[in-house]
């Protein structure tokens, strides 16, 4: 169903069809029994999905990479799909527009988005709000946090706090967002003493009421081997609980779409990072010996792409370009991949 409609809904601006989209699937759950026909029809229950990651159990390992409902506000639809666990953000401590319009761009060649967003959001305090009246029915939720775009990187700790402590109660972990390349500066960031000194604050905060909620960091895929082995030392060092590998690409290395696409600044998804996003999973895995969880995501558009993630170290997975390009049947077809070679 879904690939039939593609076309169509692939005629419009990527940002404006994705709003359209959200919107037409919270209109079409208000009626009665949508909902639980939607969700009979696309999850997978099984025992043997079930994952247990730094201290969490999913239900299934297929999660909904942050960027598509950054404002926490289709979180009950989308869950309805099968997803395991779903990432709202980034958000930042106040609300931002972004970067100008257009900002998004599909290479269908490439099974491929450039994005240049900048971290547009409604600001952490609308997300907390409607994470705090969510019915959560099982799904886990995780909270991406960034900096605004105005704040300096010498101060950038402040607005990580300042997320952290109004998502504290209503998210169940936490992805640290220094690698986007849509912030003027942020990837700056991700150099060692910046880094160390943002995970450090915030775990130091990471105690409420006797309950610490896990801290993941999101990467980039353009680190060399050096400062993977930096990124190693890190995570040893700061206790934080794994890292999600990896996020978009400035890379354009391989692309066939149109030269005039290709030109476009932003982080690249999809297909073409599949390879680079599964190098990444499968150095840290191996040179840290294994030593914290993995989330992969970067370029999964079928159930072996999701395999081969796993294979490589992930313990948990996340798809966004893939449910875009592929529909929402992909959570189920990975689930049973997964199954399939759990036998």
């Amino acid at each position: 169903m879904y690939q039939l409609l593609k076309p169509i809904l692939f005629k419009f601006d990527p940002e404006n069809i994705h709003y359209f989209v959200t919107g037409t699937l919270k209109t079409i759950n208000r009626i009665w029994g949508v909902s639980r026909a939607l969700k009979k029809a696309f999850t997978v229950s099984d025992p043997r999905l079930e994952r247990e990651v730094f201290g969490l159990k999913f239900k299934n390992p297929v999660g909904l990479a942050a960027g598509f409902d950054k404002n926490a506000s289709s979180i009950a639809e989308l869950s309805n799909f099968g997803f395991g666990f779903i990432e709202i953000g980034t958000v930042t401590p106040l609300p931002q527009p972004g970067n100008e319009k257009p900002r998004m761009f599909r290479l269908p060649d490439d099974n491929a988005l450039i994005n240049r967003m900048g971290f547009n959001n409604e600001g952490v305090g609308v997300a907390a709000l409607r994470l705090k009246h969510l019915k959560r029915d099982g799904i886990l939720i995780g909270g991406n946090i960034g900096k605004n775009k105005v704040t300096p990187n010498e101060d950038a700790v402040s607005d990580y706090i300042k997320c952290f402590d109004a998502l504290f109660d209503v998210v169940d972990y936490f992805v640290v967002n220094v690698s986007s390349p849509n912030t003027p500066g942020l990837r700056e960031l991700q150099e060692k003493e910046p880094l160390k000194k943002i995970l450090n604050t915030l775990q130091q905060r990471n105690n409420k009421n006797n309950l610490s909620k896990p801290i993941l960091l999101k990467i980039a895929p353009d680190l060399t081997d050096a400062q993977l082995d930096d990124i190693i030392e890190i995570v040893k060092e700061t206790g934080i609980a794994g890292v999600i590998a990896t996020n978009t690409t400035i890379s354009r290395e391989g692309l066939t779409s149109d030269e005039n696409l290709r030109k476009e600044t932003g982080g690249l998804s999809g297909r073409p990072l599949g390879k680079r996003s599964t190098e990444v999973i499968r150095y840290l895995s191996e040179k840290s010996g294994k030593a914290f969880p993995i989330i992969g995501v970067g370029g999964i558009h079928s159930a072996q792409d999701a395999i081969e993630k796993l294979n490589a170290g992930a313990a948990l997975i996340q798809i966004y370009t893939g449910f875009i390009y592929e529909g929402p049947g992909l959570i189920k077809e990975i689930n049973k991949a997964i199954l399939r070679e759990s036998k």
